[in-house]
């Protein structure tokens, strides 16, 4: 009794909290429903419909786009947690300027960034670019700008993280792999591509598996730096689509369906990371 008593309140939560509206998502994807009037069948008209609808992908390509900000971040963290790993004096206190971006509100964030990226007055325009007597680019008003600005804050806020991780991952190799190499003659670099990097594979695989799920979750950025989807749509992720579709205009049914289809896309695609990860992960 006492074993069940225990684990009544994570199953419950979870029941009621997660199975359930699973199960309701995947009815209301086969119907039409604006969350006042009943709801009626429809069938497979709602995937149909977004099968056809030019916004759905628009957004799926903004979505991938944003993937190019993982491989550039894990480039960054690793050259970031590569120099945090030295014995300097006060070098804890670089690790926790660098790790504070991940634990802001991304929000407030997101406003800090909006003043920044402002085409007139923002920081990023008025000193960065004028040093170099350049006009900088209208980042959140120009189409071809608005995605790179995302990835921008992204990097911002992700690669402490990242450092982190890799960071505990540096630390955890040992000393007797360097010294066996310098003996041999091996270079800096070849000490960091043939054990460095292998040995800090599984860490790879986690953050390009993480990477790739909370990029295709990515939602609050758009929400408050993209008005309305941004300019000719740029700006809008699947999720936030999904958002528009569900609370802009109501149609629950729909928004279901894309959210199932998402569901399934980010199950495959983790499928396969997995699949491949046998090949180049490397567990010492």
């Amino acid at each position: 009794m006492w074993t069940y008593l225990f684990v009544a309140p994570p199953l419950l939560g979870f029941l009621i909290f997660g199975l359930a509206p699973l199960l309701t998502s995947l009815g209301l994807s086969f119907m039409e429903w604006d969350m006042i009037t009943p709801s009626s069948w429809t069938g497979i008209d709602n995937f149909t419909t977004m099968f056809e609808d030019e916004k759905f992908y628009k957004s799926l390509f903004n979505t991938f786009y944003l993937l190019i900000g993982i491989p550039i971040g894990m480039v960054i963290s690793l050259f970031l947690a590569i120099m945090m790993n030295r014995p300097l004096k006060g070098i804890s206190l670089f690790r926790t300027v660098y790790y504070i971006p991940v634990i802001s509100p991304i929000i407030a964030v997101s406003l800090l960034w909006q003043w920044m990226l402002n085409y007139d007055y923002g920081i990023i325009n008025e000193w960065i670019w004028k040093i170099f007597g350049v006009q900088g680019p209208n980042w959140l008003g120009d189409p071809l700008w608005v995605k790179p600005s995302f990835i921008l804050m992204g990097l911002w806020g992700g690669v402490g993280g990242t450092m982190v991780l890799y960071l505990a991952g540096l630390q955890g190799i040992s000393s007797t792999y360097y010294e066996a190499a310098e003996v041999d003659g091996a270079s800096r670099w070849q000490q960091i591509r043939h054990i460095t990097l292998p040995l800090l594979s599984p860490i790879h695989f986690f953050v390009v598996v993480m990477g790739v799920i909370g990029t295709f979750q990515s939602f609050s950025q758009m929400y408050i730096l993209a008005t309305d989807g941004g300019p000719e749509y740029s700006g809008a992720t699947i999720v936030y689509y999904i958002f528009q579709e569900a609370f802009k205009y109501f149609n629950m049914g729909f928004a279901s369906a894309v959210a199932w289809v998402l569901g399934i896309m980010i199950f495959i695609i983790t499928l396969i990371q997995f699949r491949v990860s046998k090949r180049w992960v490397y567990q010492e």
